[in-house]
């Protein structure tokens, strides 16, 4: 079994301002890579937050240069990286609910969200997901949100060789207990590792749970973030299984990130 470092980054969205949201990726992603990290998960529309109503107006195509600081980084870093941004391409009139992958070689490769929750289809249409992600020998899957309410899109995903199944959310309160319980359920029956990156503040008129986590694939919690606030999830893999931890960063004004 090769070692494997991935990592979750739980951001609180300031509201569609894709500047500071960026400068604040960057500042994630150098943490990352401080530990180490191979592959690093933002939630949902993490560069935007999940601001339905500002959707439309936020929306870039994939290509969009606001982006390239964060392809430069990961690229220097190494650390491929998955960001969320609602994506319109000029040619369509639809928005679509993106995570964009910024590969560790300077590449972009995009998944769209294949299945909105109700309301949704007012500011969104339906994706088409994508490609996994190949590092080394592991293929990592990726989901958003509603698409790991569909047990199909987490078996689809095994049966194509997932070795991780990698959920960028936004998630509440409310619903962690049964979404959570869902993912923990994949990592169990499909016997493959489950990586769940939250919002970790208040966003689009939610207030998100946090808890990012990971569970093994025996569907074993190996660590989850202890409530709301910006956090990063470091999950190492050695051939003695899953070894992780949980920090907070250090805020852009110098003090602790809650």
């Amino acid at each position: 079994m090769t070692a494997l470092c991935i990592a979750a980054a739980q951001t609180c969205a300031i509201a569609g301002d894709l500047a500071a949201n960026i400068a604040r990726h960057l500042q994630f992603m150098d943490r990352a890579a401080h530990h180490g990290v191979q592959c690093l998960l933002f939630p949902e529309l993490s560069l935007t937050g999940y601001e339905p109503t500002l959707a439309a107006a936020l929306a870039q195509p994939a290509a969009t240069p606001l982006l390239q600081p964060l392809r430069d980084r990961a690229r220097t870093l190494g650390m491929t990286t998955v960001v969320g941004l609602p994506l319109r391409e000029s040619t369509q009139t639809e928005v679509r609910i993106g995570a964009l992958v910024l590969h560790a070689n300077g590449d972009q490769t995009v998944y769209t969200k294949q299945h909105l929750h109700g309301g949704e289809e007012v500011f969104f249409a339906a994706g088409i997901g994508g490609a996994p992600l190949h590092l080394g020998g592991e293929h990592i899957a990726l989901a958003v949100c509603a698409d790991f309410t569909r047990p199909e899109h987490a078996r689809l995903a095994r049966e194509a060789g997932a070795t991780v199944y990698a959920a960028s959310v936004l998630i509440g309160e409310a619903g962690y207990p049964a979404d959570s319980h869902i993912l923990q359920g994949y990592a169990r029956t499909h016997g493959m590792a489950v990586l769940l990156a939250n919002h970790g503040g208040p966003t689009g008129g939610w207030q998100a749970a946090g808890r990012s986590a990971l569970w093994d694939a025996q569907g074993r919690l190996v660590v989850a973030v202890n409530g709301a606030g910006e956090q990063l999830l470091v999950a190492r893999r050695t051939g003695e299984g899953w070894q992780a931890r949980v920090e907070g960063l250090v805020a852009e004004g110098g003090a602790d990130a809650a």
